[in-house]
């Protein structure tokens, strides 16, 4: 059976990243991914669209659609489509009779966004888009707190997203864990006082700070001098995985290869430093492990090699983006 990649997804309650897999039949798997363990794969064929996730499985996409290297959403649009027929992010499906809760996430030195999650998923959907720290604003029906989410993003100036270049940046150069939790804890005392809230919406009581930190492996990280913008058929991608944070894998590549780093992200080139995958980039991609002894670079697994397309990003720490 052929395994195909479904991405980076993580474990709320176990609080890791994992690796999603999908068979012929639609059949998912997964494997967890360990910080200081050495990741390898190489990207076989090409890359085929992940179709439909229903009742448990995954569809087929009915076209075979292939899809192009750099789009981080592996569904073509005909699938993406299907996908947001019932979707609360799409506002085509209001009438979701299950809870709903308001956070409030934290990314970074201003970086601050306000957003809904059901419920039931706890906290899965923060560390999905990698928020460093959180906190509940509240909970209550969906279109209470999607009213309350527009209410505190129009008062709090903070938008409804946050492009992963500026999380990535800044990843390396945090304040300390209490540091953030003062930040959180100061703009929550403002949201839960504003006027306006509907009824129907219960404000927390208290603000409890959760942090990611030590979750996401950022304690010590090293600032990321590269990333990956797309795999390609024979493209291979090794190095020790030092940190995950949403889709993104940190991986320290010490490479023994003669090749350079290369700012130009249309050529493949080796990059010695912290490399920083995009999970969402390897969906819909057959991965194949590679060790490092299949002449693509290394020894027996030791050092790294990174011979997809990059982007130097050693230039843009410290939030200048």
């Amino acid at each position: 059976m052929t395994w195909w990649s479904t991405g980076v997804r993580w474990d709320a309650g176990a609080g890791r990243p994992v690796l999603g897999w999908r068979g012929d039949t639609g059949v998912g798997r997964e494997r967890e991914l360990r910080y200081g363990e050495v990741l390898g794969f190489r990207a076989v064929g090409a890359r085929r669209c992940a179709g439909v996730w229903r009742g448990g499985r995954w569809v087929d996409c009915a076209g075979a659609a292939v899809l192009g290297g750099r789009t981080t959403r592996a569904q073509c649009p005909d699938c993406a489509r299907l996908d947001r027929v019932r979707s609360v992010a799409a506002d085509t499906y209001v009438d979701d009779p299950r809870p709903y809760r308001v956070y409030l996430a934290w990314f970074g030195d201003g970086l601050l966004k306000v957003g809904i999650t059901r419920v039931e998923r706890g906290s899965a959907r923060l560390l999905e888009q990698g928020a460093v720290a959180f906190a509940w604003l509240g909970s209550g029906p969906l279109m209470a707190a999607r009213r309350t989410e527009e209410l505190l993003r129009a008062a709090l100036g903070v938008p409804d997203r946050i492009p992963y270049d500026r999380k990535r940046a800044v990843r390396a150069e945090l304040p300390a864990a209490e540091v953030r939790a003062g930040a959180l804890r100061e703009v929550h005392r403002v949201a839960v006082g504003l006027p306006g809230w509907p009824e129907s919406l219960q404000r927390a009581a208290e603000c409890v700070v959760v942090d990611h930190g030590g979750v996401f492996g950022l304690v010590g990280l090293p600032p990321a001098t590269a990333v990956v913008t797309e795999l390609r058929d024979g493209g291979v991608v090794r190095g020790t995985l030092l940190a995950a944070a949403g889709p993104d894998l940190h991986l320290l590549v010490n490479s023994n290869s003669n090749s350079n780093s290369n700012s130009n992200s249309n050529k493949p080139g080796t990059s010695n430093g912290v490399v920083v995958v995009d999970g969402r980039l390897m969906a819909g991609w057959e991965l194949v492990r590679d060790d490092g002894d299949n002449g693509h670079g290394g020894e027996g697994g030791e050092g790294g090699v990174v011979s997809v397309p990059v982007r130097d990003v050693s230039a843009v720490q410290g939030g200048l983006f």
